[in-house]
């Protein structure tokens, strides 16, 4: 199905409305074959876990007492499954406890980690009874998926006693070491949270249980990033909410939080013994400066999203804040980097004479090698040979342990957010990000998950020699039929596809889908989506190595009077610089230009197109127009 599109208003877009270019409903997506859905094979698939493996071109589901092995060629039909229910007694000592059988005394799977080249290590709840085992699948290019019923242990400490309190895991392959770190609660009453390093061949280790390390925390991811060449200074990052205990009042209760480890950590000999000596957390602040000088905090962290770059010791951290208060309800994505946080972590430690003092740095004399950093190379001096944390002295671990907040916060680039909505119905809870080439240089698309089954498309592009940005809502895209969270997203950007999952069940989803933008040039550039360019007879996916000559794309302006005036559009040079898309139907303005499709079907010669479709837009020019023209089929929800 094509869906026919129109332009609207300019000053619409100036009110700050945030309007999508298309919108694409549940029905919709599946006609166009844009969308693939599958339930499972059971009527609810209860996801809680999604792991994309684009070596072995499978998607693995971690659900509600199974486990699915999928295809990436978007197949469902040829889906296997585990089923994997707690172990016997389990279910029954659960309800006994007060759980409720329906969401509570199951086994929701919520780890899914490459172990090997053959197997993944998989955790379930278990009924509130935890436990982990080994799956078989196979080398690249096989499609087979067991379990090994013995290898079924206990998970405390590696997956969460409940289906849906916040965790965070990511695991070293077997041939680094193969520990799993996790962050969670790890008691059945959820009041032992920690920092956990379990399994591979390192010694188990997790947080002390003390407030100033982690105070209610809520994780929200951990990721595995080298600090340098040199393996010894591997760090485990965890992202999460915690709330404060500042004395200031005008303080937060919640704030985001990251903080690290170091992989090689060993705790210590007589103090922090099987603890974590080398655990630092700072600040993430997402805020929008204010006139005077009071920012407007985002503190609620719903997602991390690293981008990959080809300096794997420096990915760009993408994160996702929320806020909701007496005020208003609005959502924030900022970027954070490594080089930003490391300066964090190698700042001063803050410091504060009691809970009724306020925080301050630390000025005294730091113990060496200083509390946070991996016995390595580095770190040894000619008289002082550190090989694992057990050497270090006394005194740095006492400092670590009444130290672990870093004084100065970690900002955002540029100071500000890439992305603020304060006025969107859903709240946003998942993100993923693509940077993409275009024809006038790179731009980032975010795909934002809600929390009513949908999942908006976003190009933000930088204006010129200038911090500010632009962001443009290209698509909202219905992919689920009722109005639930998005819990999971993945992308793959080699088969250009979004892998998106809820409670219900998980969808595939194409990137884009280029020729639902329209038959005309000028309609194609006014898209401003980089995934998509004129060919010289349709709007297609941009492949940057194509032949330039033929190629239609403007971004940052969306100014097709310049791009297409070889392409039969007579308008003045400046005549479109501000215009936005919607539909023509049942989602289509109160107010709009005919687009050049539209004149056409009213049988207008095509020479003619162009120069009407200008006038139409000019100020003047502009007249209401119903809505209900033109209604594109199955355009209502």
């Amino acid at each position: 199905m094509r869906v026919a599109v129109s332009l609207s208003l300019c000053w619409l877009w100036a009110a700050g409305l945030s309007l999508p270019r298309l919108r694409l409903s549940y029905r919709e997506l599946l006609a166009s074959n844009r969308s693939v859905l599958f339930f499972g094979h059971r009527g609810s698939l209860g996801l809680r876990c999604l792991y994309l493996d684009e070596y072995r071109d499978r998607l693995f589901l971690g659900g509600k007492d199974v486990l699915y092995s999928l295809l990436l060629d978007g197949a469902t039909a040829g889906a296997k499954e585990i089923y994997w229910p707690p172990r016997p007694g389990q279910t029954e000592e659960c309800l006994q406890k007060g759980k409720d059988p329906g969401t509570d005394c199951a086994n929701y799977v919520r780890v899914l980690h490459p172990y090997n080249r053959t197997h993944l290590l998989a955790c379930g709840t278990g009924a509130f009874h935890p436990m982990c085992t080994f799956i078989y699948v196979g080398h690249r290019g096989e499609h087979t998926f067991s379990l090994d019923a013995a290898s079924v242990e206990s998970g405390r400490g590696r997956c969460p006693h409940e289906p849906s309190r916040a965790f965070a895991s990511t695991q070293l392959g077997v041939f680094a070491g193969g520990e799993l770190y996790a962050g969670l609660t790890a008691d059945f009453l959820g009041r032992d949270p920690g920092v956990f390093r379990s399994m591979g061949t390192r010694s188990a280790l997790r947080t002390e249980v003390d407030q100033r390390l982690l105070h209610d925390p809520k994780f929200v991811a951990a990721h595995l990033i080298p600090d340098n060449d040199d393996r010894d200074n591997d760090k485990a990052y965890f992202f999460f909410t915690e709330k404060v205990v500042e004395a200031d009042s005008r303080e937060h209760a919640i704030v985001s939080r990251v903080g690290r480890v170091c992989v090689n950590d060993a705790g210590g000999q007589r103090v922090l013994v099987n603890k974590w000596s080398t655990f630092n957390k700072a600040r993430l602040v997402c805020s929008v400066p204010g006139p005077d000088g009071i920012d407007t905090y985002f503190d609620e962290l719903e997602d991390v999203f690293l981008l990959r770059t080809k300096d794997r010791k420096n990915p760009e951290i993408y994160a996702l804040f929320s806020t909701v208060s007496h005020v208003f309800r609005g959502s924030a994505v900022c970027v954070y980097r490594m080089a930003d946080i490391r300066e964090v972590f190698n700042g001063p430690f803050a410091h504060r004479e009691s809970p009724h003092h306020q925080w301050a740095a630390y000025e005294g004399r730091v113990p060496y090698p200083r509390p946070g950093v991996c016995p390595s190379k580095t770190t040894n001096q000619p008289r002082r040979q550190y090989g694992t944390t057990k050497d270090f002295p006394d005194e740095v671990l006492h400092f670590a342990r009444a130290h672990p907040l870093m004084f100065q916060p970690v900002l955002p680039r540029h100071r500000r957010p890439l992305l603020v909505k304060t006025d969107l119905p859903q709240r946003l809870r998942q993100l993923v990000v693509d940077r993409v080439e275009a024809e006038d240089g790179q731009h980032d698309i975010l795909f934002l998950g809600t929390d009513a089954g949908s999942v908006l498309k976003v190009v933000v592009t930088q204006k010129t020699n200038s911090a500010v940005t632009e962001e443009v809502i290209l698509e909202e895209l219905q992919v689920f039929k009722m109005p639930v969270p998005i819990t999971q997203m993945e992308i793959s950007v080699k088969r250009q596809t979004l892998y998106v999952g809820s409670s219900l069940g998980v969808a595939q989803v194409r990137l884009h889908q280029c020729e639902s933008y329209g038959t005309a040039c000028a309609e194609c550039c006014l898209a401003r989506d980089p995934y998509c360019a004129w060919d010289g007879t349709a709007c297609t996916h941009y492949q940057p190595s194509g032949k330039r000559r033929q190629r239609r794309q403007d971004g940052r302006h969306a100014n097709p009077a310049h791009q297409c005036l070889d392409q039969n559009l007579t308008v003045p040079q400046d005549g479109l610089t501000c215009t936005a898309l919607a539909h023509r139907g049942a989602y289509g303005l109160s107010m709009w230009a005919p687009s050049p499709a539209h004149l056409r079907d009213q049988g207008m010669p095509q020479e003619k197109v162009g120069a009407a479709w200008a006038g139409a837009l000019g100020e003047k020019g502009m007249k209401p127009h119903s809505s209900q023209e033109g209604l594109a089929p199955g355009g209502g929800r």
